[in-house]
Formats: C-alpha cells, structure tokens, sequence
C-alpha cells in the first residue's frame, strides 16, 4: 500500500536514606555509597538507547509501507477500541488492542521528537530511576504509558490517527520527580545532601503546601494547554500534539508514586 505516511498524534514533551541497587538496605551520611552526579542510571540508559534503535530501524531498515505495517500494530489507535476492524484496515485482532497502550510509547514521528523526549527523559526519569531501581521504574513507566493511552482514549474515542511518543510516560516521571525532589534533603530542596534522590517523600497533600511544587505543576499544566490551541514544538509541526495523553501520565504519576516508591514515608513527629 503506497501513499502518504499517517498523520500523528504525538505524546510529546532526618533519617536513613536508600541508595540505588541496595534499596532493600539503608544508608547514612559518612558512608562509602555515594549519590550519582553525572551518571545516567542503567535504567534510564536502557531505555534511551532503545528508543534510538527502535526508531534508527524504522527510518534506516523498513520500508514506508513496513512502517505504515509497524503502526497499525503498535500505535495506540482509539479507533480500534470503538470501530468495527471492517471499517478500516487494522490487522491483529485482540493482540493489539491489549499491548498498544504501552507500545505506542517505544515509537516516534522523526528524529527531533524523539530528541525532545530524550531530553526530557535524562532529565525527570535520572532522579526517579535512582530512587525506583530498574524494574520499579521500566514498570512505572508503562503504567504512566497506558494512563496517558486512556487519557488519550477518553477525549478521541473514535480517532484513527495513531498516537505515539513517551511523553505520557515521561510525564509521569515529572510528577514522580514533584514528590521527593522538593522534600528536605532533596534535590530542589534548601539544602541538598549527597543522598538527594531517596529522601522520604511527604504525602500528596504536603507537597501541594509547598508553593515551589504548585509553581511547577501550574506551569506545567499551563504549558500543556497551550497545545489545545494550536502551539506546536519541534518536531511536531505536522501532527497533533496528545495532549491529554501528558496530563493523563502526569496524573497517574502523582498519584501511583507511593505504590512504587521503596523508601519509607518520612514520619510526622
């Protein structure tokens, strides 16, 4: 089948402490373990470099109709979940329907989307990978994956543009990295110690207290409105940007973050 390729969706842009790869064990300042700087977690390298490959592959290797083929069976297509498979060409059957709320976030419409979310993802998902390890975090990142699909889903039930990209995903790496980065000790915090990526995290309603963490999520929210009217970014000028797709990430990462979170809640004397 020959013609022009489809037009996207994208989901676009006091105590002890634990330490990555030894959470099941607390750590106090004055120990030999240290908190990365610089270093990309393996968690979050694995990922990126994946990312690359997979979409390296589709541009370098597959033909414009193997990828049209990789699209229909790995892009969230909401019409697929609400349309008769007869009125259009979507190959699979029950399969897709059940991996493409996550799969859809492994593909990307070119190279500039695709370094866009990298950028993102080095910069939110490194403290949330630290703090969840490996497993914790990939698995995190599906379900974020599939929330922001069903955001997606909820606004475009009978679209038949494929969505793709891992903002959604990465977008609940944002709301991960709101609950511990501004705690004390943390990252954002007044005073950062070595150990800042595995300080207790406070509950969901301490940190909306904090005037730093409603700024960044107004923002945030903000920034992501703009793209119902019409604001693109690069890379997606000729595509629609998901935006409910990020919100629905976003949300389900700053609720679902306790239930991944291994360090202990931080005590209220």
């Amino acid at each position: 089948m020959h013609g022009p390729a489809p037009r996207f969706s994208l989901a676009a842009p006091g105590g002890g402490s634990y330490v990555q790869g030894v959470l099941d064990r607390p750590t106090y300042p004055g120990t030999s373990h240290r908190e990365p700087v610089f270093n990309v977690p393996g968690a979050v390298a694995v990922m990126a470099l994946g990312l690359v490959a997979i979409h390296a592959i589709r541009v370098l290797l597959l033909s414009q109709d193997a990828d049209i083929e990789v699209l229909t069976y790995f892009a969230f297509i909401p019409a697929r979940y609400t349309l008769p498979d007869t009125m259009f060409y979507l190959p699979g059957g029950m399969g897709p329907k059940l991996w493409t709320v996550v799969s859809y976030a492994l593909l990307h419409a070119n190279w500039m989307h695709l370094i866009v979310n990298l950028v993102w993802l080095l910069a939110f998902g490194t403290p949330v990978a630290r703090r969840f390890g490996s497993m914790r975090f990939w698995l995190f990142c599906a379900v974020t994956a599939a929330a922001g699909a069903g955001a997606h889903y909820l606004a475009n039930s009978d679209a038949i543009a494929p969505l793709i990209g891992a903002s959604a995903a990465i977008s609940g790496t944002m709301a991960a990295a709101v609950r511990f980065t501004f705690a004390p000790g943390g990252a954002l915090s007044s005073y950062r110690t070595i150990f800042a990526d595995h300080q207790p995290a406070g509950s969901l309603r301490e940190n909306f207290s904090d005037k730093r963490v409603l700024i960044f999520v107004g923002a945030w929210f903000a920034f992501n409105l703009l793209f119902a009217f019409g604001v693109s970014l690069p890379g997606t000028e000729d595509a629609e940007v998901a935006w409910q797709a990020h919100i629905g990430g976003f949300v389900a990462g700053l609720l679902l973050f306790p239930l991944f979170d291994p360090v202990p809640r931080r005590r209220v004397a």
